[in-house]
C-alpha cells in the first residue's frame, strides 16, 4: 500500500477530524461529489483531513483518481489519496484508512456516490461534536429531510431493516446509510473485534459499538439513490444475510 500526497513537504495542522471516502472503480461518481466536498470542507472551519481511499481499483481508476486529487487539493489542501494493496470490500479500506490517523479524535466516513451531500456530510460531523457523541446519518422523510429512491430500492431496504432488526436487536433506523461519524475512542475500543469487509461493515459497527455499552445518535439526511452503484440489493441479499449471521453469531446468543 502506498499513500499519494501532494503536499507532503509542507507544514500540516495537526487534524482532530478524519473524514474517508471510500471508492472502488468509482473515479466518474467521485468526481461530482468530490468537487462539491471539497468545496464545503475549504469553506468550514471544522479541522478536518480528509482521505479518499482506493479499494484496489483498476489502473485506469486510479490514475483518473490521481488527477482528480490534484482538482480537489486546489480547493482543500488537506486531502490525501490512500491506496490499498488490493481490492478487500468497503469496510477493510475504512478501517485501514482510520489507522492512518492514530491521533484523531473523530472518524467519520461518506460514500463517494454523493447520496449524502457534502452539506449534510458536514452538519453531521459538526453535530457529533456539539453532541460529544457518535453520530449516524439515516436515511429517513421528515419536514426537513427528503429520500430519492426507487419504489424497489426502498422496500429492499425496509426489507433489510426488518431482518438486520430481527437478527441483531439494535434498534436502528437505518443501519447502512453511508455516513457516519464517530468518536475514535468508542471505535478504537472495538476496532480489534472487526472482521466484515464488505457491505455488511456498517452493521457490524454498530453492533460491537452496542456490545460495547458505546451510545450513540441518529439523525435524518437528505439521500438521493445515485445511478452507477454497484450494490444490487436482490443480487447481494444472500451475501449480506451470510454476513449478518456471522455478526449476530460473534456479538450476540445464537438464534
Amino acid at each position: 500500500m502506498y499513500i499519494w500526497h501532494l503536499s507532503a513537504l509542507m507544514p500540516q495542522p495537526h487534524p482532530t477530524i478524519l473524514l474517508v471516502t471510500p471508492v472502488w472503480n468509482d473515479s466518474a461518481r467521485l468526481a461530482g461529489f468530490g468537487a462539491q466536498l471539497a468545496r464545503a470542507l475549504a469553506a468550514t472551519a471544522l479541522p478536518i483531513r480528509w482521505i479518499i481511499a482506493d479499494d484496489g481499483s483498476e489502473k485506469a481508476d486510479r490514475a483518473r483518481l490521481a488527477a482528480l486529487l490534484e482538482s480537489f487539493a486546489a480547493v482543500f489542501p488537506q486531502v490525501t489519496l490512500h491506496f490499498a494493496a488490493a481490492h478487500h470490500g468497503k469496510g477493510a479500506v475504512i478501517r485501514e484508512a482510520w489507522a492512518l490517523d492514530p491521533h484523531a479524535e473523530w472518524l467519520a466516513f461518506v460514500d463517494a456516490d454523493g447520496a449524502v451531500s457534502a452539506p449534510d456530510t458536514l452538519t453531521l460531523i459538526a453535530e457529533a461534536i456539539a453532541a460529544a457523541c457518535s453520530v449516524m446519518g439515516i436515511r429517513k422523510r421528515t419536514a426537513a429531510t427528503q429520500i430519492k429512491e426507487s419504489f424497489y430500492r426502498g422496500v429492499m431496504h425496509r426489507v433489510f431493516l426488518a431482518v438486520a432488526d430481527r437478527m441483531l436487536g439494535l434498534r436502528s433506523e437505518d443501519l447502512q446509510c453511508g455516513a457516519k461519524v464517530l468518536r475514535a475512542a468508542d471505535y478504537r475500543q472495538i476496532a480489534p473485534q472487526l472482521r466484515e469487509n464488505g457491505l455488511a461493515f456498517d452493521s457490524e459497527l454498530l453492533c460491537a459499538l452496542h456490545h460495547s455499552g458505546a451510545a450513540w445518535q441518529e439523525r435524518p439526511v437528505n439521500w438521493t439513490q445515485i445511478k452507477g452503484g454497484k450494490v444490487h440489493p436482490l443480487r447481494d441479499a444472500w451475501g449480506m444475510l451470510q454476513a449478518l449471521y456471522r455478526v449476530r453469531k460473534r456479538f450476540r446468543a445464537p438464534l
